[in-house]
């Protein structure tokens, strides 16, 4: 099994993240926040800020830089700062000071003087639920509400009224912060009119296209660079440093460096929204379902912007049900602004969905993992078009063996002055592709190139790369060099929704036989070494019918080439109109809670999933451990605290609370392997967003049948486990 490639680099210090760009005559950019949550700013005084040692400039919404607000396929219109004096949030970013060292931006900074016409702001997700609108249609199109209902009935109320057994409660999650290990940053230089920003991202050559719009240049102008990434969880395309960064280098004629502080990182990028979720489950006594409805509210900035689609992402899809009905409201807030998060919809809409049907098999005494696998779909309520793969079942089996299932009761078990409880979950997430382009190179060393545009944030992309490109040039890995994060390079898309290893990896077989069979031309054409011979490839040699052959580098050297290249693009196509496709997992967790402190505890997790093929164990291990993970977190320890002024009470890693080595035992991770080319010829699914899915649910499960509280909010507190 190959390592990860980028592994060496990072664990020595070797790896060149967006800060780590420095050039000659830099200097450094500091961004200003708003200290109220909603108003208008009437006055900025920047004269202390202005003569200030070292300052170059200080920027404001009365002097900005030119910026236009770009308008993105996928994200739609950009936001950009510093071009209306409307505030709608606390810490908004308002102003902009660039000085000679870090040390002299930010303590200029500190010396501007904000005057506002303050307005009442929204701040209370619960308070703004009776101010709810309709949502808009999801990314995929669906409406707001959707409703399918057996033949014969008239609505879904009636359905559940027919229901022998029926569960109804409320869920809540709380908004969470991406919290990357690497702040939102840039470092941008302009030479001979054109510009490279080097900033942390999840796709750079959609990121230099608004840029450029934004900046009203040329694309060709434009170059953005993000070989390292320091995570990004969906927070990632684009930030307020990058705008502000090459806007400002432009200004000033020189290079100017900008990097958010940790407590900007909270409020100067975007969040995933709070959710409320009303879940209405009806089954007949045997367990059958007979009809679902899934109500979802989602908090989104006042001002307009991403909406969390946590009901479409979860009940519309993830059982057989005759009766399904599910709507989705936004809640206009006072807060900073929504965007995705690692598994938007499926990750809250899951711990909602998933305690519900717990809560149904408590009801009707009956085993959850029988429950499920009796309500197993073979495609989406509603739609004709079956799974094109699915073994969720199977996931469940192996996973209840290993896990111990068998001696779970439905009361826990004591262990000294600890109450365990065990519980599990479905996790399900769409198997996306986007379109991708990539160039495959042939050198004359015996070496191979890789390269798109697309980013790695961690996610192992760089070393799946290599083995893909190995194993369609039929060559060794170690002679497969990938490239990616640069926009100069063929279009590569968005390192987002679980996507990349399928979209780049289908773009490399289009490319690969291409280029060989562009090799094969050259090595018999005229003057080559095997002029007018039959020829075939293998083993990354040119092969001739009498028994000569030629290692593709040999070919290139005897032709006069140092290299010969190819560009492959793939993108999704007729699949979408044969099948549905998804990736599945079962979740499971032990859990202890203490008696008399009411702690709880993660023991043990496990999860199973069906993803398709594998492409490198270490990196899909890596990536499904480090979702588990966060919907341990996501279940005990995360949340945003929003004052009613709009102030974050915990914008920083000192309150907002994330796990530590100590709050995560050992993570089983284990795969049921079908390779699913009817989705793309690679034959994987995703894995970055699944881990994550339905591990929330899966802990509170085992908190109620631990201590028999059930509880309906996330992060679960001490207080919440409290006996009456």
């Amino acid at each position: 099994m190959i390592g990860r490639l980028d592994a060496p680099l990072k664990v020595t210090g070797r790896a060149r993240y967006a800060l780590d760009n420095n050039v000659p005559g830099m200097v450094f950019g500091h961004v200003v926040l708003s200290t109220v949550a909603h108003g208008e700013i009437t006055d900025m005084d920047v004269t202390a800020a202005r003569s200030a040692p070292g300052v170059l400039a200080v920027y404001t919404p009365f002097a900005p830089l030119p910026l236009t607000a770009p308008v993105t396929a996928m994200l739609g219109p950009i936001w950009v700062p510093l071009q209306s004096t409307d505030v709608t949030y606390y810490g908004q970013p308002i102003g902009f000071v660039v000085a000679e060292t870090v040390e002299q931006a930010r303590d200029a900074a500190a010396l501007v003087r904000v005057t506002y016409d303050e307005r009442p702001a929204s701040t209370s997700m619960s308070d703004g639920l009776a101010t709810a609108v309709d949502a808009p249609p999801s990314l995929d199109g669906s409406p707001p509400e959707l409703s399918v209902l057996a033949p014969g009935v008239e609505s879904i109320e009636d359905a559940l009224a027919a229901s022998p057994v029926v569960v109804d409660a409320t869920y809540t999650t709380a908004t969470q912060n991406h919290a990357a290990m690497e702040p939102h940053s840039a470092m941008a230089v302009w030479e001979s009119g054109t510009v490279t920003v080097y900033t942390g991202n999840q796709g750079s050559d959609l990121v230099a296209s608004a840029l450029a719009d934004a900046l009203g240049e040329d694309h060709a102008a434009v170059r953005v660079v993000n070989p390292f990434v320091g995570g990004a969880f969906g927070g990632k395309a684009l930030s307020i440093p990058a705008f502000l960064a090459a806007a400002a280098a432009r200004d000033l004629d020189r290079p100017v460096k900008a990097a958010l502080t940790r407590e900007q990182v909270f409020t100067a990028t975007a969040t995933r929204p709070a959710t409320v979720q009303r879940l209405t489950v009806g089954a007949e006594r045997d367990g059958t379902l007979v009809a679902l409805r899934h109500d979802s509210w989602s908090s989104t900035p006042a001002g307009g912007g991403f909406v969390e689609p946590t009901s479409h992402g979860t009940s519309r899809e993830w059982y057989a049900t005759p009766n399904v009905a599910i709507s989705q409201k936004m809640v206009p807030l006072h807060v900073p602004p929504t965007t995705f998060m690692r598994a938007p919809g499926e990750a809250p809409g899951s711990f909602a969905l998933e305690s519900a049907i717990d809560e149904l098999a408590v009801k009707l005494d009956m085993d959850p993992i029988a429950l499920r696998q009796r309500n197993n779909s073979a495609a989406p309520p509603g739609k004709d078009l079956q799974w094109s793969s699915k073994h969720l079942d199977e996931c469940f089996r192996v996973g209840a063996a290993r896990f111990g299932w068998a001696e779970r009761t439905p009361r826990g078990r004591v262990d000294g002055d600890w109450l365990v409880g065990m519980g599990t979950a479905t996790a399900m997430f769409p198997a996306l592709r986007f379109p991708a382009s990539v160039r495959v190179t042939l050198r004359d060393d015996d070496t191979a190139e890789v390269a798109t545009s697309g980013a790695d944030p961690g996610t192992g992309l760089l070393t799946v790369l290599s083995l893909i490109g190995a194993e369609s040039l039929d060559i060794a890995p170690e002679k497969v060099t990938p490239r990616l994060g640069d926009s100069a390079l063929p279009p590569g898309g968005m390192s987002g929704g679980s996507t990349a290893t399928a979209s780049a990896g289908s773009a490399i077989m289009v490319a690969a036989p291409k280029v060989i069979d562009d090799l094969v031309a050259l090595a018999s054409g005229p003057g080559a070494p095997f002029e007018g011979v039959e020829l075939s490839y293998a083993d990354g040699r040119v092969l001739a019918a009498d028994g000569r052959s030629l290692s593709f580098g040999e070919v290139l050297r005897a032709t006069g080439r140092d290299s010969i290249a190819a560009v492959g693009s793939s993108a999704p196509g007729e699949e979408l109109t044969k099948h549905s496709f998804s990736s599945f997992g079962a979740q499971f967790c032990e859990v202890r809670v203490h008696r008399w402190t009411r702690e709880a505890r993660v023991s043990r997790m496990l999860g199973v999933f069906d993803a398709g093929r594998v492409i490198n164990e270490q990196a899909a291990r890596s990536q499904i451990m480090g979702g588990m993970i966060w919907g341990v977190s996501a279940a005990l320890h995360e949340g945003l605290e929003v004052e009613e002024n709009g102030r974050l009470a915990n914008a920083d890693f000192a309150n907002y609370l994330l796990p530590v080595n100590a709050d995560i035992p050992e993570v089983d991770v284990e795969f049921v392997r079908y390779p699913d080319t009817l989705h793309n010829p690679v034959g994987a699914r995703g894995l970055g967003e699944i881990g994550v899915v339905g591990m929330a649910a899966a802990v509170a499960n085992a908190v109620f049948n631990a201590t028999g509280i059930r509880v309906r909010r996330i992060p679960i507190a001490i207080e919440d486990l409290l006996e009456e």
